[in-house]
């Protein structure tokens, strides 16, 4: 059964009613001392608790950096909440509406420091109450060896850029002159197929002006051909229907492009050595777009308020975020931000130069996410996806799937 946002507004008010989040027990019992939960810095880096510890030196607050699995991470919270002992911050990949309520107002330092605008989405009271902190990007990459052996080529910048119908083609020169079992693998997530879609002129999934969410003709065009190319052929069907494993089926060596994000760049600088990849821009039908992520920076309401604000204001200084994001490697989500990468710089500029040149559409999903997350709605359906496999599978027909989407999100935003 399909599950609508609902409002938990009521249901929770006796639970948070008087809660003072980020309270001394938060604060680990020390009025010197910030907590602060996150999830995954030590496989990025350690940016965060690098930077805690110059903060500390430059002030004398200590910062409590305490690195939890991503999977406990939002259970952690949302039981700390329960029990009104928040840590003083947190990063987070999505804002809990159980704890929506009861966040630092970080207007002055999002403006202050020139967080991109479309990745902001304010609260019904006006503020901004959670900042990113990195951009996750969908991008595509290559097996360069195989394209090189069969002599066909990719795009270098933005002047020789190929549409789908020239990427496909490619895909099957690949294939067909250097024994590439797939010309493609594309992660089964909806986060890599919206962009699909926008590449292609749809308007995703959006309200009108009466709540109802629709799409448009373009939508319907690009799941015909994302059916089309999964055939077994060009893509594997087992990835979506199956579950199958898109990024060990790229690394492999067998499969000439994969159609993914950023994230992967470490892993494959990493663990790829039998043979050369490259990050090379995605197609465009005739939309140049990518699709946008990120995970936030939240505080907490309470008595470490003040310097929990002042934390977060002074990570976000440009000197300090642009070393936050060298260290991580991070894309950077500050308008201005000259990140020197230490490693695989040409990779990470292909996603700086796609996010640059994107459609503005590729921030609405994480900006629709925040404000309903802000109204006290969520949910983890995933109406894209989990309709999208319905019709690979020949469960449905092109327009029933469309349909069923979009009565899925008029449902979610109570409509």
């Amino acid at each position: 059964m399909r599950k609508k946002l609902i409002p938990i507004a009521t249901v929770l008010s006796l639970a948070l009613t008087g809660c003072a989040f980020g309270g001394e027990s938060s604060a680990g019992g020390d009025s010197d001392t910030l907590k602060f939960w996150l999830s995954g810095d030590g496989n990025q880096g350690g940016g965060f608790a690098a930077m805690a510890k110059e903060y500390t030196k430059e002030t004398g607050v200590k910062i409590d950096v305490v690195d939890i699995p991503y999977d406990d991470l939002r259970t952690k919270l949302r039981n700390a909440a329960q029990a009104n002992d928040l840590p003083a911050l947190a990063r987070v990949s999505s804002v809990d509406p159980l704890w929506a309520g009861s966040l630092l107002d970080l207007t002055a330092t999002a403006e202050k420091n020139k967080v991109k605008a479309n990745l902001l989405a304010k609260s019904s009271k006006g503020e901004i109450n959670a900042i990113p902190t990195d951009l996750t990007a969908v991008g595509l990459f290559i097996n360069k060896s195989l394209f090189d052996k069969a002599k066909v080529p990719y795009p270098k910048s933005a002047a020789d850029q190929w549409t789908w119908d020239e990427f496909t083609a490619s895909l099957k020169k690949v294939q067909q002159s250097a024994g590439a079992k797939y010309g493609m693998v594309m992660d089964g997530s909806s986060h890599r197929l919206r962009s699909f879609l926008y590449q292609h002129g749809s308007n995703g999934f959006g309200p009108d002006a009466s709540g109802k969410y629709a799409a448009n003709p373009q939508t319907t065009t690009a799941l015909e051909r994302f059916k089309a190319m999964n055939d077994d052929k060009l893509m594997p069907r087992s990835v979506w229907l199956s579950g199958d494993d898109a990024n060990a089926l790229f690394k492999s060596g067998r499969v000439a492009a994969y159609y993914s994000g950023v994230w992967q760049i470490t892993d494959f600088s990493q663990n790829i050595k039998d043979f050369e990849w490259k990050s090379v821009l995605m197609p465009k039908q005739p939309v140049r777009a990518t699709n946008l992520g990120t995970n936030y920076l939240v505080g907490f309401d309470g008595p470490a308020a003040e310097k929990t604000s002042k934390f977060i204001d002074w990570l976000y200084t440009p000197e300090n975020y642009r070393k936050l994001c060298e260290i991580s490697g991070f894309l950077p989500v500050e308008d201005g931000t000259d990140v020197k990468y230490a490693a695989d710089k040409e990779a990470f500029d292909v996603y700086n130069d796609e996010i640059a040149e994107s459609a503005p559409i590729d921030s609405l999903q994480m900006r629709s996410e925040l404000t309903a997350a802000y109204e006290g709605k969520g949910s983890t359906d995933d109406p894209i996806r989990d309709e999208t496999v319905k019709y690979l599978n020949g469960d449905q027909d092109v327009r029933t799937t469309v349909s069923a989407i979009e009565k899925a999100f008029t449902e979610q935003a109570g409509g």
